[in-house]
């Protein structure tokens, strides 16, 4: 675990936090196993050091309002690094598009959008073809349903780690 620079009390903190968002400090000083005041230091640590990017509230938006999902694999024309650079700032600025990773592989990104309807998702992608983001082919998989979607086990990556 020295890789890190987190001993196991500092992956419970983590863990704790990711599983929970934000708690009371008697909270997680008890989900930890710890006194709340150095529970409370280590925490002020692992923030200051960039660990913990933010808290996020898990909305339920199937029960907020009517959407369309849709997972959009993508490839580039050309893989020069300006060509990954001026598609993935367009990507940035696009509300509709929740997650965007880069694969390595057949196609060059895999993302996840959200739009009120399918028309609009048509719009979208009509607007990133006549960008000059220089797109070969995509494909799209219209989403069904949520099947799960979680954080990955802290503990269980550190551990595996080794």
């Amino acid at each position: 675990m020295k890789k890190f620079g987190l001993d196991a009390t500092d992956i419970r903190i983590l863990s704790a936090v990711q599983q929970h968002g934000q708690l009371s400090k008697t909270k997680l000083a008890e989900l930890v196993n710890l006194s709340p005041t150095p529970c409370w230091a280590r925490l002020d640590r692992l923030k200051a050091a960039g660990y913990i990017r933010g808290y996020h509230a898990e909305l339920a938006l199937e029960r907020i309002v009517d959407f369309t999902q849709v997972v959009v694999t993508v490839s580039l024309t050309h893989h020069r690094k300006g060509d990954f650079d001026r598609f993935e700032a367009a990507i940035r600025a696009l509300d509709e598009v929740t997650e965007c990773i880069a694969t390595g592989g057949g196609m060059d990104y895999v993302m996840k959008t959200a739009t009120p309807s399918l028309a609009s998702f048509q719009a979208l992608m009509e607007t990133l073809l006549s960008a000059d983001v220089e797109i070969d082919r995509y494909m799209t998989y219209i989403a069904t349903r949520q099947v799960k979607s979680s954080q990955p086990n802290l503990a269980k990556l550190i551990s595996g780690a080794g």
